[in-house]
């Protein structure tokens, strides 16, 4: 009960308004990647109540055919495709699959996560590999591609990433961090371009989310967290505001304090794991 009063305050959610947003999306084509488990699927559900196409991308094959079967009744048309974003060879497969398809809009959500010491992973060079290869290439590559589609359209993409790329790094986090704020960097520079293209650019800096993602790692379950069902919210109003960010109400002080504060927060961090090695 406490965790989520707490969770209310640090993150209120404001629902969209649903009959405007069918009518933004109204026989749109939207590539939803990661649509499987968590945000993606949450976020599946809810826009398969609209009367659009969904593209949903997740390595899971038998998890997108139940989802699709779920959803069939729904006025959402719902095309999945199994791929592993890692895999280039897989990738084009799917942009070829695609190649003569109208498309509208792109939701980078597909995300792996991991918490590790570097001195667990001096031998571990591919954790850093995956991460930016998912992370990062897998999406830089799919953005090249659609690009000209989604000029065409005036459409938009949909950057789900993290509030710890705007605040100061954390201990453990080093590939999971470079890889989220590489991909939130190249967007950025980007993003004049893109909107000199009519190209809508929107990210959301999540706060935790209670997903798969973050079930590893114990202590995140005494943490405030949104709910899946949540994130995808907050999705739905930039689809429907088409506005360049979503930030808690807090990310500013959060940030000013890891400029002012930076030194202190290391000597923590340093503090932590000389801790965790005694």
């Amino acid at each position: 009960m406490q965790n989520t009063f707490l969770s209310n305050v640090l993150f209120p959610i404001f629902k969209p308004d649903f009959s405007r947003l069918a009518q933004r999306l109204h026989h749109k084509t939207i590539i939803i990647t990661g649509a499987s488990y968590g945000i993606g699927e949450a976020l599946s559900y809810i826009l398969a109540d609209i009367d659009c196409r969904l593209i949903l991308l997740a390595r899971t094959t038998e998890k997108l055919q139940t989802i699709q079967h779920q959803l069939s009744t729904k006025k959402a048309q719902i095309e999945i495709f199994p791929i592993d974003l890692r895999n280039n060879e897989q990738i084009d497969h799917f942009l070829n699959h695609i190649e003569h398809n109208q498309i509208d809009i792109l939701i980078n959500n597909a995300g792996h996560s991991i918490c590790r010491p570097i001195m667990q992973s001096l031998h571990r060079l591919h954790d850093f590999e995956r991460t930016m290869q998912l992370n990062y290439f897998a999406q830089v590559k799919l953005c090249l591609a659609l690009i000209p589609k989604l000029q065409q359209t005036l459409g938009q993409i949909i950057n789900v990433s993290a509030i710890n790329v705007l605040l100061a790094p954390t201990v453990n986090w080093a590939a999971y961090q470079a890889s989220k704020t590489a991909f939130d960097q190249w967007l950025r520079c980007a993003s004049a371009e893109l909107e000199n293209q009519n190209i809508k650019i929107s990210t959301a800096y999540l706060p935790l989310v209670r997903t798969r993602m973050i079930e590893p790692t114990k202590l995140y379950d005494h943490v405030p967290a949104l709910q899946p069902q949540q994130a995808a919210t907050i999705i739905c109003r930039l689809l429907l505001t088409r506005k360049h960010h979503y930030k808690p109400w807090w990310t500013i002080p959060a940030q000013l304090a890891s400029v002012l504060f930076n030194p202190i927060w290391q000597k923590i961090n340093y503090f932590y794991v000389k801790r965790k090695q005694c």
